[in-house]
C-alpha cells in the first residue's frame, strides 16, 4: 500500500513537472515595448467671413422694447435670405436697465432693454462688407467680432491629416531610440491624443456706426481681410513594438 502510494505520488510529480516545462517551451517571449509622443503644426487658410449684427432697442413698456426688437431683427434676415450667407441667432435677451446717476446718487431705471443678435458668415469679405454698407446708419444698429475663420468642411480633413502626421513623427522618434541597438518600431500596440488645439484669433471688434471706415480699416491695400491662418497642434502617445 505504501508503494503503491509512493507511485501515485510520482506519477503526479512528474506531471507537474512534465505541465511546467511544457508551459515554460509555448510560453512566447515577452513583447518589447517601446512609448514615445509625436507632434505635429500646421496651418489652414480661414475660408469664410463673419459679422454678429446685434438690434438693441430701449422702452419704458416691455412689449414695445420687445416689438421694435423683433420687427428691425426680421428686416435684417429678410435681407439675409437674399444673399450667399449662413446665419444663425446667438442671443435673445429683455431686461431692465438701469443707471447710476451721479447727481442724485442712486440707480435710476431707464426701460426695458431687448437684445437680438445674429451672426452672419459669408465665402467672401466682400458680400460681408455689403450686409454691413446695407445696415450702415441704421438705428439701434450694431456690430460685432468681425472676423474669418475656418469652416469645418476645411478643418476636418486638415486636422485629420495632421494626427497621421504626429503618429508618424511618434514612429520616426521610436525607430531612432532603438536604431543603436539593430531593432525597429513595429505593430503599433496603442495610441491616445494627448493634445488636439485650434487657435484663431478675432481679427476686429466695432460698432456699426461709421462702417465703412471700420471695414475698409479690417482690409488689407490688396482689399482682403486682415487675419492669420488657423493653426492647428495635434500630440499624441503612443505605443509600438520593438523588433
Amino acid at each position: 500500500m505504501k508503494k503503491y502510494v509512493i507511485w501515485i505520488l510520482s506519477v503526479i510529480g512528474f506531471g507537474a513537472f512534465v505541465s511546467l516545462v511544457f508551459d515554460f517551451i509555448k510560453k512566447p517571449d515577452e513583447i518589447r515595448k517601446i512609448n514615445v509622443s509625436g507632434e505635429c503644426l500646421t496651418s489652414v487658410p480661414k475660408d469664410r467671413t463673419a459679422i454678429t449684427l446685434r438690434v438693441t432697442t430701449l422702452d419704458k413698456n416691455a412689449a414695445k422694447s420687445m416689438k421694435m426688437a423683433t420687427e428691425k431683427m426680421a428686416q435684417i434676415t429678410d435681407y439675409l435670405k437674399t444673399v450667399d450667407v449662413k446665419m444663425q441667432t446667438t442671443e435673445f435677451n429683455s431686461y431692465e436697465k438701469t443707471e447710476w446717476n451721479h447727481e442724485l446718487q442712486k440707480s435710476e431705471n431707464l426701460g426695458i432693454e431687448t437684445r437680438i443678435a445674429v451672426e452672419v458668415s459669408a465665402k467672401t469679405p466682400e458680400t460681408i462688407e455689403d450686409v454691413l454698407n446695407k445696415f450702415a446708419g441704421d438705428t439701434d444698429v450694431y456690430t460685432e467680432n468681425l472676423r474669418m475663420f475656418t469652416s469645418t468642411e476645411t478643418l476636418k480633413p486638415a486636422l485629420d491629416k495632421c494626427l497621421s502626421v504626429a503618429l508618424d513623427d511618434a514612429r520616426a522618434r521610436a525607430n531612432a531610440l532603438v536604431a543603436g541597438d539593430k531593432l525597429k518600431a513595429g505593430k503599433l500596440l496603442s495610441v491616445s491624443y494627448d493634445n488636439v488645439s485650434t487657435s484663431e484669433r478675432p481679427t476686429a471688434n466695432y460698432r456699426l456706426m461709421g462702417a465703412k471706415m471700420a471695414v475698409a480699416e479690417s482690409f488689407d491695400t490688396g482689399g482682403s481681410i486682415v487675419g492669420k491662418d488657423t493653426e492647428i497642434t495635434v500630440s499624441v502617445s503612443a505605443t509600438f513594438e520593438i523588433k
